[in-house]
Protein backbone atom coordinates (compact mmCIF):
# COMPACT_ATOMS: atom_id res chain seq x y z
CA UNK A 1 0.00 0.00 0.00
CA UNK A 2 2.70 2.20 0.67
CA UNK A 3 4.41 1.95 -2.76
CA UNK A 4 0.94 2.43 -4.47
CA UNK A 5 0.65 5.61 -2.58
CA UNK A 6 4.11 6.86 -3.25
CA UNK A 7 3.70 6.11 -6.98
CA UNK A 8 0.53 8.09 -7.08
CA UNK A 9 2.44 11.26 -5.47
CA UNK A 10 5.24 11.09 -8.35
CA UNK A 11 2.70 11.01 -11.26
CA UNK A 12 0.89 14.40 -9.40
CA UNK A 13 3.55 16.09 -9.25
CA UNK A 14 5.25 15.13 -12.58
CA UNK A 15 1.72 16.18 -13.72
CA UNK A 16 1.69 19.63 -12.33
CA UNK A 17 5.26 20.39 -13.45
CA UNK A 18 3.60 19.67 -17.20
CA UNK A 19 0.86 21.90 -16.57
CA UNK A 20 2.97 24.69 -15.68
CA UNK A 21 1.77 28.13 -13.75
CA UNK A 22 -1.77 28.34 -14.57
CA UNK A 23 -1.78 32.34 -14.99
CA UNK A 24 -0.88 33.26 -18.13
CA UNK A 25 1.64 36.27 -18.55
CA UNK A 26 2.15 39.07 -21.71
CA UNK A 27 5.11 38.29 -23.53
CA UNK A 28 8.13 40.76 -24.06
CA UNK A 29 6.99 41.00 -27.73
CA UNK A 30 3.21 42.15 -27.15
CA UNK A 31 4.44 44.53 -23.93
CA UNK A 32 6.76 46.15 -26.59
CA UNK A 33 3.76 46.71 -29.25
CA UNK A 34 1.35 48.21 -26.38
CA UNK A 35 4.61 51.10 -25.70
CA UNK A 36 5.05 51.30 -29.58
CA UNK A 37 1.66 51.78 -29.58
CA UNK A 38 1.27 54.79 -26.86
CA UNK A 39 4.23 56.52 -28.25
CA UNK A 40 2.99 56.81 -31.99
CA UNK A 41 -0.59 57.74 -30.40
CA UNK A 42 1.24 60.93 -28.13
CA UNK A 43 3.61 61.84 -31.06
CA UNK A 44 0.41 62.39 -33.10
CA UNK A 45 -1.16 63.94 -30.88
CA UNK A 46 1.35 66.46 -29.97
CA UNK A 47 1.76 67.28 -34.23
CA UNK A 48 -2.02 67.75 -34.14
CA UNK A 49 -1.68 70.57 -31.05
CA UNK A 50 1.31 72.48 -32.91
CA UNK A 51 -0.55 75.50 -34.59
CA UNK A 52 2.22 75.63 -36.82
CA UNK A 53 2.65 72.28 -38.27
CA UNK A 54 -1.44 71.43 -38.42
CA UNK A 55 -2.09 73.39 -41.93
CA UNK A 56 1.12 70.86 -43.19
CA UNK A 57 0.50 67.31 -44.00
CA UNK A 58 2.38 65.60 -41.69
CA UNK A 59 2.85 62.08 -40.37
CA UNK A 60 4.75 59.88 -37.70
CA UNK A 61 5.22 56.15 -37.36
CA UNK A 62 7.09 54.84 -34.24
CA UNK A 63 8.82 51.37 -34.45
CA UNK A 64 10.79 49.83 -32.30
CA UNK A 65 11.48 53.34 -30.42
CA UNK A 66 12.07 55.19 -33.75
CA UNK A 67 10.10 57.65 -35.03
CA UNK A 68 9.90 58.34 -38.83
CA UNK A 69 8.41 61.65 -39.83
CA UNK A 70 7.13 62.39 -43.28
CA UNK A 71 5.32 65.43 -44.81
CA UNK A 72 5.96 68.47 -46.29
CA UNK A 73 6.24 72.16 -44.57
CA UNK A 74 7.83 75.60 -45.95
CA UNK A 75 10.43 76.38 -43.78
CA UNK A 76 13.72 74.31 -42.47
CA UNK A 77 12.40 75.74 -38.24
CA UNK A 78 8.98 73.71 -38.98
CA UNK A 79 10.86 70.54 -40.14
CA UNK A 80 12.93 71.12 -36.86
CA UNK A 81 10.15 71.69 -34.50
CA UNK A 82 8.00 68.67 -35.91
CA UNK A 83 11.39 66.70 -34.92
CA UNK A 84 11.00 68.32 -31.14
CA UNK A 85 6.97 67.34 -31.04
CA UNK A 86 7.74 63.67 -31.43
CA UNK A 87 10.17 63.14 -28.79
CA UNK A 88 7.93 61.49 -26.09
CA UNK A 89 8.01 58.93 -23.98
CA UNK A 90 9.46 55.82 -25.67
CA UNK A 91 10.85 57.01 -29.00
CA UNK A 92 14.44 56.97 -28.52
CA UNK A 93 15.60 58.23 -32.22
CA UNK A 94 13.90 60.73 -34.82
CA UNK A 95 14.26 60.08 -38.49
CA UNK A 96 13.66 63.01 -40.14
CA UNK A 97 12.21 62.53 -43.53
CA UNK A 98 10.22 65.91 -43.85
CA UNK A 99 10.69 67.79 -47.10
CA UNK A 100 10.71 71.55 -47.08
CA UNK A 101 9.09 72.81 -49.89
CA UNK A 102 8.12 77.05 -49.92
CA UNK A 103 5.63 76.54 -52.57
CA UNK A 104 3.63 74.18 -49.66
CA UNK A 105 2.42 77.49 -48.41
CA UNK A 106 0.26 77.86 -51.13
CA UNK A 107 -1.91 75.10 -49.70
CA UNK A 108 -3.13 77.62 -46.80
CA UNK A 109 -4.67 80.11 -49.82
CA UNK A 110 -7.75 78.76 -48.91
CA UNK A 111 -7.25 79.61 -45.31
CA UNK A 112 -6.27 83.24 -45.97
CA UNK A 113 -8.72 83.78 -48.79
CA UNK A 114 -11.63 82.77 -45.83
CA UNK A 115 -9.80 85.19 -43.44
CA UNK A 116 -9.35 88.10 -46.32
CA UNK A 117 -13.66 87.09 -46.90
CA UNK A 118 -14.30 87.91 -43.24
CA UNK A 119 -12.06 91.66 -43.35
CA UNK A 120 -14.03 92.53 -46.26
CA UNK A 121 -17.21 91.78 -44.90
CA UNK A 122 -16.08 94.02 -41.66
CA UNK A 123 -14.14 96.96 -43.99
CA UNK A 124 -17.09 97.16 -46.12
CA UNK A 125 -19.90 97.70 -43.64
CA UNK A 126 -17.53 100.31 -41.52
CA UNK A 127 -17.32 101.73 -45.45
CA UNK A 128 -21.25 101.83 -45.89
CA UNK A 129 -21.64 103.62 -42.31
CA UNK A 130 -19.07 106.01 -42.91
CA UNK A 131 -20.01 106.66 -46.89
CA UNK A 132 -23.58 107.41 -45.17
CA UNK A 133 -22.35 109.87 -42.52
CA UNK A 134 -20.15 111.85 -45.09
CA UNK A 135 -23.07 111.91 -47.48
CA UNK A 136 -25.57 113.35 -44.75
CA UNK A 137 -22.78 115.82 -43.56
CA UNK A 138 -22.55 117.19 -46.89
CA UNK A 139 -26.10 117.62 -47.78
CA UNK A 140 -26.44 119.57 -44.62
CA UNK A 141 -23.45 121.97 -45.30
CA UNK A 142 -24.84 122.14 -49.22
CA UNK A 143 -28.10 123.39 -48.25
CA UNK A 144 -26.83 125.60 -45.37
CA UNK A 145 -24.47 127.11 -48.33
CA UNK A 146 -27.20 127.76 -50.10
CA UNK A 147 -29.94 129.29 -48.17
CA UNK A 148 -27.06 131.62 -46.92
CA UNK A 149 -25.95 132.54 -50.38
CA UNK A 150 -29.66 132.82 -51.78
CA UNK A 151 -30.45 135.34 -48.51
CA UNK A 152 -27.61 137.72 -48.97
CA UNK A 153 -27.47 137.46 -52.86
CA UNK A 154 -29.58 140.56 -53.49
CA UNK A 155 -27.91 142.82 -50.51
CA UNK A 156 -24.39 141.41 -51.16
CA UNK A 157 -24.25 139.16 -54.67
CA UNK A 158 -20.39 138.91 -54.41
CA UNK A 159 -19.87 137.91 -50.89
CA UNK A 160 -23.03 135.20 -51.66
CA UNK A 161 -21.43 133.68 -54.26
CA UNK A 162 -17.97 133.36 -52.16
CA UNK A 163 -19.05 131.75 -49.75
CA UNK A 164 -21.00 129.16 -52.07
CA UNK A 165 -17.76 128.78 -53.42
CA UNK A 166 -15.57 128.47 -50.28
CA UNK A 167 -18.72 125.83 -48.80
CA UNK A 168 -18.48 123.74 -52.06
CA UNK A 169 -14.78 123.39 -52.01
CA UNK A 170 -15.01 122.41 -48.46
CA UNK A 171 -18.29 120.06 -49.19
CA UNK A 172 -15.56 118.40 -52.38
CA UNK A 173 -12.78 117.77 -50.24
CA UNK A 174 -14.81 116.16 -47.94
CA UNK A 175 -15.98 113.79 -50.44
CA UNK A 176 -12.89 112.76 -51.89
CA UNK A 177 -11.67 112.20 -48.80
CA UNK A 178 -14.23 109.64 -48.12
CA UNK A 179 -14.09 108.43 -52.02
CA UNK A 180 -10.11 108.14 -51.77
CA UNK A 181 -9.63 105.44 -48.81
CA UNK A 182 -13.27 104.64 -49.23
CA UNK A 183 -13.41 105.26 -45.29
CA UNK A 184 -12.85 107.12 -42.93
CA UNK A 185 -9.47 106.12 -40.96
CA UNK A 186 -9.92 107.19 -36.97
CA UNK A 187 -7.83 105.53 -34.13
CA UNK A 188 -10.97 103.29 -33.47
CA UNK A 189 -11.05 102.05 -36.92
CA UNK A 190 -7.57 101.05 -36.57
CA UNK A 191 -7.82 99.15 -33.73
CA UNK A 192 -10.66 97.08 -34.91
CA UNK A 193 -8.85 96.67 -37.74
CA UNK A 194 -5.81 95.03 -36.06
CA UNK A 195 -8.01 93.30 -33.91
CA UNK A 196 -9.34 91.39 -36.52
CA UNK A 197 -5.98 90.68 -38.92
CA UNK A 198 -5.08 88.63 -35.18
CA UNK A 199 -7.80 86.53 -34.90
CA UNK A 200 -7.09 84.68 -38.22
CA UNK A 201 -3.42 84.66 -37.30
CA UNK A 202 -2.08 81.31 -36.75
CA UNK A 203 1.13 82.08 -35.05
CA UNK A 204 -0.56 84.14 -32.98
CA UNK A 205 -3.20 81.55 -31.63
CA UNK A 206 -3.31 81.38 -28.02
CA UNK A 207 -1.80 84.67 -27.73
CA UNK A 208 -3.11 87.52 -24.98
CA UNK A 209 -2.56 90.92 -26.92
CA UNK A 210 -3.91 93.93 -26.35
CA UNK A 211 -4.22 97.17 -28.64
CA UNK A 212 -4.63 100.43 -28.19
CA UNK A 213 -4.60 103.54 -30.92
CA UNK A 214 -3.85 107.13 -29.72
CA UNK A 215 -3.27 109.81 -32.73
CA UNK A 216 -2.70 106.96 -35.49
CA UNK A 217 0.13 105.37 -32.68
CA UNK A 218 -0.66 101.89 -31.48
CA UNK A 219 0.56 99.93 -28.70
CA UNK A 220 0.67 96.46 -27.97
CA UNK A 221 0.71 95.09 -24.78
CA UNK A 222 0.37 91.06 -23.63
CA UNK A 223 1.88 88.13 -24.41
CA UNK A 224 2.63 86.03 -27.26
CA UNK A 225 3.82 82.32 -27.25
CA UNK A 226 7.08 82.74 -29.29
CA UNK A 227 9.15 85.51 -31.10
CA UNK A 228 7.64 84.74 -34.39
CA UNK A 229 4.37 85.88 -33.29
CA UNK A 230 5.73 88.69 -31.92
CA UNK A 231 7.33 89.49 -35.00
CA UNK A 232 3.79 89.03 -36.97
CA UNK A 233 2.07 90.77 -34.73
CA UNK A 234 4.24 94.33 -35.09
CA UNK A 235 3.74 93.51 -38.66
CA UNK A 236 0.42 93.32 -39.21
CA UNK A 237 0.06 96.58 -37.19
CA UNK A 238 2.78 98.72 -38.86
CA UNK A 239 0.86 97.70 -42.07
CA UNK A 240 -2.37 98.77 -41.32
CA UNK A 241 -3.56 101.43 -43.01
CA UNK A 242 -2.99 105.36 -41.59
CA UNK A 243 -1.01 103.57 -38.67
CA UNK A 244 1.79 106.17 -38.12
CA UNK A 245 4.07 104.37 -35.63
CA UNK A 246 4.05 100.98 -33.58
CA UNK A 247 5.04 101.15 -29.60
CA UNK A 248 6.21 97.10 -28.74
CA UNK A 249 5.21 95.96 -25.29
CA UNK A 250 4.68 92.52 -26.09
CA UNK A 251 6.00 89.36 -24.24
CA UNK A 252 7.73 86.39 -25.28
CA UNK A 253 5.82 83.42 -22.85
Amino acid sequence: MKLIHSAFVIIVAAGALAAGPSTAQASPVQATKVTTKSAADRAEARLKADATLKKYDVSVAVDNGVATLKGTVATEAQKMRAARDVRVTGVTKVDNQITVDKSVAATTKDTLDKAADKTKAGADKAVDATKSGTEKAYDKTKDATKTAAEKTKDAAKTTGEKTKDAASTVGDKTKDAASKTGEVITDAWITTKVKADFVNEDTLKGSDINVDTNNHVVTLKGTVKSAAGRARALEIAKTTKGVNRVVDQLTVK
